[in-house]
């Protein structure tokens, strides 16, 4: 059996004498102590007994980035293929490869894998170690899996240079991509923390990021979350102490204060050759990298989010891409987010933040969500959260508000249809701004939230995009809308895109913005409003102005809102994390209905956005314009963000228009805007009709289903009363839960 434990020329030294020469060292040379002592403490501290072990396909730079890393922290270095294998074999790895061949030669690699023991050492593992499960257990109980992520392009480059005869499974029938692309699902399973390396990346930048990467996962203090209305300089003790993760960030959904949760530290950033890394990936590929980087292994590993998110992306999407970019004409592109199940860029959180969720909670207690919609968030979350497993239903229930005269037929049809054993719907006689302050009203209502913790066991929990985990999805898919455009060859990296998105509460605004800080070049965000277009007077002027304001009915109803609880967020990141700025603008908007930002404010804020908005009249006409001249139907919120576009872009970059809906969703104003006559009440016969068009895209599969299983169905209707409300939550959960 091998015994490698790590090797510390101090550790040869009494306890007493090595007290003693620390004391002689200190006093005649402190500057050199203190260096000796900081290399010392923090390749104890990093390490310990654990080892770091280094994971990845052939060509990585398993074996060069190990001896780095194992000099910097001055600590043992093993090479599995030069100091283990062909020690324990007596011969060299490709002449023991040739002898036994593959299969054979993975169950002996693996045999020699189960005998090393090594403590506080660096371990570079072979390419085909992870192949072995037994193997790969053995190790992992001691160490921390690395996986160096290279694109198969990179490797298949550099191992054009090398010797092939090591490699193992390949043969004349199959090729080295094919060997790679099969590797990954192994490395997949066992890692702990990934390192994407680019091609041009020298070892020593890979060793200190894999250094960097190994501190993180050690210290799951460093990524905690505040509220946008708590002031660093103000907070007390206790609360400094009282630090919250985003396991507790996603289950409590909106913070005590009133604020929302943002990281503290801010979100990662990537280099560009990172960015570049992910260029060939898939869409899910992406999602696994990006979400790895927002959330702490701690909170949930690795193998689980991969597993999470496969579940949610890897068959409920209608297309492949998930969310693939089509070019519309010019230098416009539109990135169609109605591939899911329920047609709008809804499901992109919801059918991920169930899941996240389910794993989050403690298992001691139930739960019940409470969501607001202005129409699209309630189907999606009413489908994501059906889609749990049998046993988290029992213990995870939701109900979703939304306004009963509010919302397209076809909306109200499909959350009526999309209601579960677990998950239910009710119309509400007022708009969306009433369901979501009044859902904000409710989570800080501590007096009923207790009692329905200790009458029935029961925890309140958001799933409207006030909770972060709704954002980081939607981050995703602008940044891998991005890398489609430099994949097709539209643009190289680096070169600026516009965005522009159908705004209403401001979250999908808010996660290109953050895709912005993470690294992609987008220069300008667009926010598109309606009739309803306090957010583009907002951006104009800086002033927010609900004072003499209606909501006006539209055409576009997802954003038919005054209210955008995510601008919250956005502020408090342009106030340099100022809460109590925060608190004072939004307690004025709460009181007296309006707020007026700093004019250095301002000017941040327009560096970053431009805003316009669109008649309902010109919405039409732009739906039956893009019709005729390509054949290609958008959707009334999309059509609003393209009106916008064309207004506001200046033509010297590709703009990327978020299609957030399938045009499916509001047949009459489509069929209204295709200057159809006489509309049929039925929405049903609204989709035939449509479908006999042959327009692209086709009728979405899974509207057309829900409303043939469906028709109209039941749901509950309730006063705009604060009290009903909470009645109806209560009786829900006394009937699921009790």
């Amino acid at each position: 059996m091998f015994h490698i434990f790590q090797y510390q020329p101090l550790r040869l030294i009494t306890q007493n004498s090595l007290s003693s020469m620390c004391l002689k060292l200190m006093l005649s040379r402190p500057v050199a102590f203190a260096q000796i002592w900081k290399s010392w403490f923090s390749s104890h501290s990093l390490l310990g007994k654990k080892n770091i072990i280094l994971m990845g396909p052939p060509g990585a730079g398993k074996t060069t980035t190990g001896r780095i890393v194992g000099q910097k922290l001055d600590c043992p270095v093993i090479d599995i293929d030069d100091d283990v294998l062909e020690t324990t074999w007596n011969m060299s790895v490709s002449k023991k490869l040739q002898d036994v061949g593959y299969e054979e030669f993975l169950e002996e690699e693996g045999k020699a894998l189960l005998k090393l023991s090594a403590s506080g050492s660096v371990i570079s593992l072979s390419g085909s170690n992870p192949m072995h499960a037994a193997g790969m257990q053995h190790i992992k109980k001691n160490g921390i899996v690395v996986y160096l992520d290279v694109p198969t392009a990179v490797i298949m480059s550099r191992l054009k240079s090398k010797e092939m005869d090591r490699i193992v499974g390949l043969s004349p029938g199959i090729s080295l991509k094919d060997i790679l692309q099969f590797r990954k699902q192994f490395y997949k399973r066992w890692f702990d923390i990934r390192v994407l390396c680019g091609g041009d990346v020298a070892a020593e930048v890979v060793a200190e990021k894999v250094l960097d990467a190994v501190k993180r996962y050690q210290d799951s203090d460093l990524e905690t979350f505040i509220s946008t209305r708590s002031s660093r300089s103000g907070r007390s003790m206790e609360e400094d102490s009282h630090k919250l993760f985003f396991s507790d960030v996603v289950t409590q959904g909106l913070a005590l204060d009133g604020g929302l949760f943002v990281p503290e530290r801010g979100l990662p950033k990537f280099t560009a050759e990172e960015w570049q890394g992910l260029i060939e990936a898939t869409y899910i590929e992406r999602a696994q990298v990006i979400l790895e980087r927002c959330i702490h292994p701690a909170d949930i590993p690795a193998s689980k989010l991969a597993e999470i998110i496969e579940t949610a992306y890897g068959e409920n999407f209608s297309c492949s891409k998930v969310a693939p970019v089509r070019h519309l004409a010019g230098n416009q592109f539109l990135l169609e987010l109605f591939h899911g199940p329920t047609a709008s860029f809804k499901d992109f959180a919801l059918q991920l933040v169930p899941h996240l969720f389910a794993y989050c909670i403690p298992r001691s207690c139930n739960y019940l969500i409470l969501v607001a919609t202005s129409g699209d968030t309630g189907s999606a979350v009413l489908d994501g959260f059906s889609r749990l497993h049998d046993t988290d239903k029992q213990r995870i229930a939701l109900v979703n508000f939304f306004p009963e005269d509010g919302v397209s037929p076809i909306q109200k049809s499909q959350m009526i249809g999309c209601q579960k054993e677990n998950a239910w719907s009710v119309g509400v006689k007022s708009d969306f701004d009433f369901c979501q302050t009044a859902i904000k009203q409710i989570f800080t209502n501590s007096d009923f939230t207790g009692f329905l913790t200790v009458e029935y066991g029961t925890a309140l929990a958001a799933a409207n995009s006030i909770n972060w985990a709704r954002l980081l999805p939607q981050i995703v898919y602008h940044a891998s809308a991005y890398l489609d455009l430099v994949h097709q060859g539209i643009i190289s990296f680096g070169s600026p895109v516009d965005i522009c998105i159908p705004t209403g509460n401001f979250g999908n605004m808010l996660a290109a913005f953050y895709a912005k800080m993470m690294g992609i070049p987008i220069r300008k965000c667009i926010c598109a409003s309606n009739e309803n277009n306090v957010l583009t007077d907002f951006i104009r002027t800086g002033v927010y102005d609900l004072r003499g304001r209606k909501l006006i009915s539209s055409f576009s109803p997802a954003v038919d809102i005054l209210k955008s609880s995510n601008l919250e967020r956005y502020l408090h990141l342009i106030a340099n994390e100022d809460g109590q700025l925060v608190t004072q603008l939004f307690n004025q908007l709460e009181n007296q209905g309006h707020f007026q930002l700093r004019k250095d404010l301002l000017g941040k804020l327009q560096q970053d956005l431009v805003a316009g908005w669109c008649s309902g009249e010109d919405c039409l006409a732009a739906i039956h314009s893009v019709y005729s001249t390509t054949g290609y139907i958008l959707d009334t919120h999309t059509a609003v963000a393209k009106v916008v576009a064309d207004r506001l872009q200046d033509r010297t970059c590709p703009i990327i228009i978020s299609s957030t809906a399938h045009y499916s969703k509001f047949a009459p104003a489509i069929l209204r805007a295709l200057r159809i006559a006489e509309i049929n009440q039925n929405p049903l016969s609204q989709l035939h009709l449509l479908s006999s068009y042959s327009a692209l895209p086709p009728i979405h599969w899974g509207l057309l289903e829900t409303l043939k299983k469906t028709g109209n169905g039941d749901h509950q209707v309730c006063a705009a009363d604060m009290s009903v409300l909470m009645s109806h939550i209560e009786t829900l959960i006394q009937n699921h839960f009790m």
